[in-house]
């Protein structure tokens, strides 16, 4: 089963309109699929990657840069895994976040929180034969968006899932436990399903935590079934 056919047999999407998610009536497509007649000339005319272009300097986002960056370091680790808990190998997996001032590199993020210039925040890896990957980076900040009055993001990773191609692609997000702001953010109270919702949230792993280093989380990604990780139907910032 690829990526594409993972995300149909998912069955605890939240409706695609959430009232208090404002941007969600934009986030979905309003007209039905137009088909592909040559499947296989989209994806000759795509963007492809080799296991030589991801080096293990992708996945250490504080190291990619001249300077050490600021914040909480902490470690990431989990498996990619299908219905049945069989690891999913081989499979790229991007990571973008904030900065620990709430912060992106990004040309339209105006919030006015410090930038740093020694943290991008962005990096990916591929999955070992046990469906595993691990990121080393700085725990991200809450910022502010527009959504309503008073409106804070909680702190998360978002994570994007390719196949074997790259119009096999999912795009979630990871959470932190114990966040105050989970009980005032639309995005993550869309998830409507309590189980599913409990599932964005990593848990604190203390044997990941690297002495005098770094702290360690663990978040396992299921592609389908009754434990499937919740996929957004667009992707947001």
């Amino acid at each position: 089963m690829d990526l594409a056919e993972a995300a149909e047999r998912v069955g605890h999407h939240p409706p695609r309109d959430y009232p208090p998610y404002r941007s969600s009536h934009l986030r979905h497509p309003h007209r039905s699929p137009i088909p592909v007649r040559d499947p296989e000339a989209v994806e000759l005319s795509g963007p492809a990657f080799g296991v030589s272009d991801v080096t293990a300097l992708d996945s250490d986002l504080t190291q990619q840069h001249h300077g050490e960056p600021l914040g909480e370091r902490i470690t990431v680790s989990g498996r990619l895994l299908d219905r049945d808990g069989r690891p999913v190998r081989g499979q790229l997996i991007e990571v973008w976040q904030a900065n620990a001032s709430g912060r992106y590199a990004h040309q339209l993020d105006h919030h006015p929180a410090p930038l740093d210039p020694n943290f991008t925040g962005f990096g990916r890896c591929l999955t070992d034969d046990e469906g595993a990957y691990t990121f080393s980076t700085i725990k991200p900040g809450a910022y502010p968006w527009r959504n309503h009055i008073n409106a804070w993001r909680p702190a998360h990773i978002h994570f994007s899932l390719f196949g074997t191609a790259f119009a096999q692609r999912l795009v979630t997000q990871m959470y932190f436990p114990g966040d105050p702001l989970f009980a005032h953010d639309p995005v993550l109270r869309s998830v409507t399903d309590t189980a599913a919702r409990a599932r964005l949230v990593s848990a604190y792993d203390h044997d990941l935590s690297v002495p005098e280093w770094s702290l360690g989380y663990r978040w396992d990604i299921v592609l389908d079934g009754p434990s499937a990780t919740w996929i957004e139907e667009g992707r947001d910032r």
